[in-house]
Order: C-alpha cells, then structure tokens, then sequence
C-alpha cells in the first residue's frame, strides 16, 4: 500500500507548457470492440467526444458487483479460497489478492464515495492498476481511512455499467490511501509547538478541507485544497501556530491567481483572528492547477488585500 509523500518546503520548478483546451476522450465502443474503424467497430459519425476535467480527490474506495452473475461467481471463488476465521473484509481482500481471482477485479464496479456520497466509478488507465483498487479494500478498515484519487473525470456513467449507478467515470493514473492519524503522524513539528497542542491541530484542518461543501476534488479551486492537504505540510505547521498564539482559524478560501496567464494558478489563503482583539491574519500559497497533477508555485506567506 502506498504512502503519502508530504513535500519540504521547496517550489517545485514551472514548465512551459499549455493546457490543451480542446483535448477530448473518446468514449470505449460496448463488448469491447475497438473504435479504430476496423471491422466491428462504431461507424465514425456514431462516434462521438467528451471533454475532460481533472480531479484530485479525497474519499474511500469501495466495490460494487455490478449484476448478480458476477456476485454469484465471486462467491464462488471465496468458498475455493479458504477463508475460515476470516471477517467478511478480510475474506473479501484475501480474494481479491489471489492471483487467479485477478479476473474478478476487472468485473467489479469500484466506486470512489466522498463524504459518504457515491461520486465516482473508478476505471484505471493501465490494467496493472487493478492491484491499487484492490489495496485500497483494506483488510481491516478503519473511519478515518482516506484515498486519495488522481485522474481525469470523462462521461456519466451508463446505467448497465454498474447495476443503474450513474456517476462520472473517472479514469485514473495513480491512487494511494492512508489512514488520517498516520498522515498526521509524518508531519514535521514545529519545534515550539507540542505534540499535544500540534496533532489536535491538524487534525481539525485536514477534517475541514475533507468535509467542505462540495469538494469533489473536480474543480481547479478543489484539487488546488486538496493537494495542499496531503502534499505541503507547512499549512499545518501554520495552523498549530496560530492556535498556540490564541487564534482561531475563520476560513479557508481559493482564489484566482494575478499570476495566471498561459498557466492556471490559484491562491489558497488561510485566514485566522485573535480570540482576543480579533485582529485578522492571512497566509496563503500559490498552487499551479494547469494540468492533471497540481505542483506548489509560492510557499506559504503572509497574505496582503489588495
């Protein structure tokens, strides 16, 4: 299972690149049958395109079987796979984990649900990926487990895709999952905050980030908070700070970079007050959403209205 990499406080390096405004996906023909115009395949004007969106998500994986054969088949492969004394999770993973139960990976639905809301159904870009969605079926799952999705958001799913659900499919490149204490725990601690003043701390701003409204990770201001949350762990430090310095934390807001031009980049400031004076401060950091991974652009700085 992977682990998430926090990143130091460095900026990662710009490229020249643009963003392909009109780049579309062309949805797979149905029985698997290629679009390429050979025999068998849709007519060319049946063929038609989608545009794409990212998206960088924070939810749980989970599966769905999508008929009753396949239910029935994968029963059939758990009374073959020895499970006794195994809970219904564990026996469910260790199914999935056999290598020639492989095949049934890719007959399930995997659903990717966001604050307990079915958002997504999950297709992986290369087949190898199945063994992601299949570590992300923990043994042993625990509430504040969280994966974290990164991929490119294509049509509503069609209704016999899975038994009648119908959501975005998401194509995705990479999924990693965590449990939120363990992310908490590879934080650095500023060395004048305690442990006790610190994990409480970013604990109440990762589980903001997680339950705002909305925050499906698909919108360039979403994807932007979402990466911050699990790649730059100095909005932590600055959190834990400000509370040690009586502060509340009043907000957090996305906005539309004055640097944006070529490449698209937002501001994500972080506003606190004095529980005393209520005097207002603000943070923010620059984060380039342009393309399918978001990257730091400006560490986080005192934040000045203009």
């Amino acid at each position: 299972m992977d682990h998430p990499v926090l990143l130091n406080d460095t900026v990662a390096p710009g490229v020249a690149l643009t963003r392909d405004a009109g780049a579309t996906v062309a949805p797979q023909s149905a029985g698997g049958r290629c679009g390429c115009g050979c025999s068998g395949g849709p007519q060319p004007e049946r063929m038609r395109t989608v545009t794409y969106s990212y998206v960088f998500a924070l939810g749980r994986v989970e599966l769905r079987f999508p008929s009753l054969a396949v239910e029935k088949e994968f029963a059939q492969a758990t009374g073959r796979a020895g499970t006794a004394g195994l809970t219904d999770r564990q026996s469910l993973h260790a199914v999935l984990s056999q290598r020639p139960n492989r095949y049934l990976a890719r007959q399930l639905c995997w659903v990717l649900t966001i604050e307990g809301l079915e958002s997504y159904l999950l297709q992986p870009r290369d087949p190898s990926d199945f063994d992601l969605l299949v570590e992300a079926v923990r043994p042993a799952p625990h509430p504040t487990d969280v994966d974290v999705v990164i991929g490119v958001r294509g049509p509503i799913a069609p209704p016999e895709a899975c038994n009648g659900l119908m959501v975005p499919i998401v194509v995705f490149d990479h999924i990693y999952s965590f449990d939120r204490d363990e992310l908490i725990g590879c934080i650095p601690r500023p060395e004048k905050v305690t442990a006790e003043q610190f994990e409480p701390a970013a604990g109440e701003l990762f589980d903001r980030i997680m339950q705002m409204a909305d925050n499906a990770g698909a919108t360039d201001e979403h994807r932007a908070l979402n990466y911050l949350a699990v790649r730059y762990p100095a909005i932590y430090a600055q959190t834990a700070d400000a509370f040690s310095r009586n502060c509340s934390m009043t907000g957090v807001e996305v906005r539309p970079s004055r640097l944006s031009g070529v490449r698209k980049i937002v501001d994500v400031v972080f506003s606190y007050a004095n529980r005393q004076t209520d005097v207002a401060e603000k943070y923010f950091a620059r984060v380039d959403v342009t393309e399918e991974f978001p990257f730091l652009v400006t560490k986080l700085s005192p934040f000045i209205e203009r």
